[in-house]
């Protein structure tokens, strides 16, 4: 098995990264295990201390604790959101000196994933944060690790097993939909399109991912009397992207909004427009790399619905909560939630500044 190390310090600085912003959907804080002020902070002027260090963004639960080691087991790098996914996890440790951070080489292999989730148990670990590259074939592991002792944090993809994992943190692929077919509509009253030609360019089409995106974005459309006129499915590819986005546009001569699921495979869709030369549609993605936000910059791309990168570095920062046994101050109930479901929002020209930084690359 193919594994490294990495024993992280927290930098010297400790502005939250975008990734943090974006964190447990642009809510909730990570915070004291208490709601009331330390009784040492309010002495002087009788005025409660603020919770965190100046402009930091955060609160006293970022303050240095009992160091903990967490193992973090990732996808491999073979796509940009994925590329994001295990680059924040990283980053996020950094901004710890008291995360002893165990990372694995990243793999789309179920078996080399489950050994590497057993050398974590074997080496008693306070934690882990594990986006499986299938979420039922690594459930019995992380039940494993779980009746060990040690609490999983389940991102993105989840396991069979409500019991194989104490939080689950996801970005919301419904709501994705939901946000793309509720801007669609959004597009069709603003500019008095009559009998709108809509089409969908989904991802693999077998993936609980896409039927979510899709069902959501159907259902939205429905809200305002309309439907996908058009629909192809691709692989989360560019040149899939760009091969099935070809066949969209000789099957449909005109088309007035096209929403494509992934920006990453959106680099073959645009390709794909370039050479038929059509741009007649308002074009909306999903994700939000890079890339999108140039297009949208650029007036070349109208839209695109977020699905934050930035779930494995929210696990990180719940799994060393839970291991220290913290928990969440904006929260009445302060105990770290067994579920976590981030926003979608709608990225347009109007507030592209404000996500630009957690963009990723293609």
């Amino acid at each position: 098995m193919s594994r490294s190390t990495i024993h992280l310090p927290r930098s010297a600085r400790r502005l939250l990264s975008t990734a943090g912003a974006l964190a447990l959907a642009g809510v909730l804080v990570v915070g004291c295990t208490s709601n009331e002020p330390d009784e040492e902070d309010n002495e002087g002027d009788g005025e409660a201390a603020p919770a965190s260090d100046e402009n930091s963004g955060g609160s006293s639960n970022d303050e240095t604790g009992e160091t903990v080691t967490i193992g973090f087991s990732g996808p491999e790098a073979d796509h940009g959101w994925l590329a994001a996914i295990n680059s924040s996890a990283l980053e996020e440790a950094e901004k710890y000196d008291d995360i002893d951070l165990r990372a694995t080489e990243g793999t789309n292999d179920p078996g080399l994933q489950i050994q590497q989730v057993e050398t974590f148990i074997n080496e008693g670990v306070d934690a882990i944060v594990l986006l499986p590259t299938d979420g039922a074939s690594l459930t019995d592991v992380a039940q494993r690790a779980m009746d060990a002792g040690i609490p999983v944090v389940n991102v993105d993809r989840e396991f069979s097993s409500p019991f194989a994992a104490r939080t689950t943190i996801l970005g919301d692929n419904y709501g994705m939909g939901v946000s793309a077919g509720t801007y669609a509509c959004q597009l069709i009253e603003e500019n008095n399109i009559s009998d709108p030609v809509i089409a969908e360019i989904a991802g693999i089409d077998s993936l609980p991912l896409t039927q979510d995106r899709s069902e959501g974005f159907a259902e939205a459309l429905s809200n305002c009397g309309q439907e996908v006129d058009n629909r192809v499915a691709a692989e989360f590819t560019v040149e899939s992207g760009e091969a099935e986005a070809s066949n969209l546009l000789q099957a449909a001569p005109e088309i007035d909004i096209i929403w494509n699921h992934d920006d990453d495979q959106g680099v073959g869709v645009k390709a794909a427009f370039e050479n038929a030369g059509r741009d007649e549609f308002f074009f909306i993605g999903g994700a939000g790399s890079c890339n999108a936000m140039d297009w949208i910059e650029n007036g070349e791309m109208e839209a695109t619905v977020l699905y934050p990168p930035t779930q494995a570095a929210d696990g990180i920062r719940l799994a060393r909560l839970i291991a220290q046994g913290k928990g969440m101050s904006d929260l009445v109930q302060v105990a770290v939630p067994r579920r976590i479901v981030l926003d979608a929002p709608v990225v347009t020209a109007d507030n592209v500044d404000e996500h630009r930084e957690g963009c990723f690359d293609s």
